[in-house]
């Protein structure tokens, strides 16, 4: 499989460029979503568009087990900085994530398994669903990402196994990690107003300063994880913005301030929204007020462990001794993949991306790139692990 993926490695890398030039943000992806069907028609598959908005489904066979291939499509409102030919040609959207090489390397999967069902002799005893998905980046107005929405246009439907895979900067180009259990973080944004009494800033007497009751709040949310929270599990409360004021001379009536929470343990998140609205509560011992609305985002990501170790295998057959580990290490990053897998049993993986150069080109930064030469790579574990999982089920 991997040597019939760098066979295609021009067409890879065409493809992945070609997307990179014309980058497109959340339920937005129309150009993208247009080329990924007329990609997919070509190489025979059953293929519905408009799934979850802008998705597009494509479905290789119609009985037996059905497992499913994810990468999503939508870029960031960025602005590109890197001086490449294949530079982002919309201003201020780019892709800073690796979408662009997630949907090049799952349409490279689907030509792989394309050419197996052709054969009857080859063809594995299942199917495969491709999910091209929209704005993993950002929620619509209903706090729904596209996961969610095309979970509710059915794209899950029968699955019983979904895999995905996310490029790494920092670990070197065409090597895979995988940890079984939770691999992404919940992610919840928190939003308060803060509510005293405006006054003359010469007489600050004759108000109630929110920005005075600001301090305590702040000390008391910080405090929030170290207090509060089981030192073993992983937990984040950060703020990250705060306005208040429109003069140097006047004591505002109020102010406002956001944030975001990470947890993995259902029972931690819990217990952060709780601590957060006890923390707020401060400004009304000081005379204020206060309003807090949390807007829950995704659910932490969860690694059946039993298709870890698929994965694990996949990655050491196909890329020898040393290129497949276990990762170690876990960050507060979400993903709505999350959504997937509590559709259905669901494994993520990382990809490999750092540059020939040593450099680590962060995602969400205008300098963000990957190694082209992990393409092949991660075209061929897609396509290897579907066909794997088909074949274990038949046993």
């Amino acid at each position: 499989m991997l040597s019939k993926s760098k066979a295609i490695y021009d067409e890879l890398v065409a493809t992945r460029r070609d997307i990179h030039m014309h980058p497109e943000l959340g339920f937005a992806e129309h150009r993208t979503a247009e080329l990924v069907a007329d990609r997919l028609r070509s190489l025979g598959l059953r293929v519905e568009t408009g799934i979850g908005v802008t998705g597009v489904l494509g479905q290789l066979g119609d009985d037996g087990p059905l497992v499913a291939l994810r990468a999503d499509m939508d870029a960031l409102p960025i602005t590109e900085e890197n001086d490449v030919p294949y530079a982002s040609r919309n201003p201020g959207v780019m892709h800073a994530c690796g979408h662009d090489a997630h949907t090049a390397m799952l349409l490279g999967a689907a030509r792989l398994l394309a050419d197996l069902w052709a054969d009857p002799s080859t063809r594995p005893p299942g199917s495969v669903r491709f999910l091209f998905q929209p704005s993993e980046e950002k929620s619509d107005d209903e706090g729904k990402s596209g996961a969610r929405r095309m979970v509710e246009d059915g794209a899950m439907e029968g699955v019983s196994a979904v895999f995905g895979q996310h490029v790494y900067s920092e670990l070197e180009a065409g090597k895979i990690e995988v940890a079984a259990g939770y691999s992404a973080a919940a992610s919840d944004g928190f939003y308060v107003t803060l509510t005293g009494r405006g006054s003359h800033g010469a007489y600050p007497h004759k108000g109630n300063d929110p920005l005075f009751m600001l301090v305590p709040v702040l000390s008391a949310i910080h405090g929030i994880v170290s207090r509060h929270i089981d030192p073993t599990e992983p937990a984040v409360i950060t703020v990250g913005t705060i306005h208040g004021g429109t003069a140097p001379n006047v004591i505002p009536q109020s102010l406002e301030l956001s944030g975001t929470i990470r947890s993995y343990n259902s029972e931690v998140r819990q217990t952060l929204f709780h601590e957060l609205e006890t923390a707020l509560s401060v400004v009304r011992a000081l005379g204020g007020d206060y309003d807090l609305f949390i807007k829950e985002g995704y659910p932490a990501c969860y690694n059946d462990p039993g298709l870890v170790d698929l994965i694990y295998q996949v990655g050491h057959d196909l890329l020898g001794d040393g290129n497949s580990a276990p990762r170690t290490r876990r960050g507060m990053g979400a993903e709505d993949f999350g959504i997937l897998a509590q559709e259905a049993k669901g494994a993520m993986f990382s990809l490999g991306t750092l540059m020939d150069d040593g450099l680590e080109r962060r995602g969400h930064t205008p300098t963000f790139d990957i190694n082209e030469k992990a393409l092949p790579v991660g075209a061929a574990m897609l396509a290897e692990i579907a066909r794997r999982y088909l074949e274990e089920k038949a046993r």
